[in-house]
């Protein structure tokens, strides 16, 4: 699994970022959430909860899904980092 990951990281449109485990609180905390956009440049999301779920269409919310999103990345490791990360846990294995 973590070769895979690696392999696939490699590729020019992919970018693996992991959250350190010291960073308690950040702003994915709450539950997965999923964000696209469409062919019209419209964003929406889809958000997963204890037995439920929800279309996010309304385009305030959806920004806000996606400022939560930047600073989740901003929260993360870069994704040179997570490969070094990746690549000890592998050895470690």
């Amino acid at each position: 699994m973590l070769t895979h990951l690696l392999v696939v990281g490699r590729h020019r449109n992919v970018e693996l970022q992991v959250m350190p485990l010291v960073q308690e609180e950040h702003a994915g905390f709450e539950g997965e959430m999923y964000l696209a956009e469409t062919t019209d440049h419209r964003w929406a999301g889809y958000i997963e909860g204890h037995g439920s779920s929800m279309l996010v269409n309304d385009p305030k919310a959806a920004s806000s899904m996606l400022q939560r999103y930047g600073k989740l990345r901003s929260q993360a490791l870069s994704h040179q980092a997570t490969a070094c990360l990746l690549e000890q846990m592998r050895g470690a294995l």
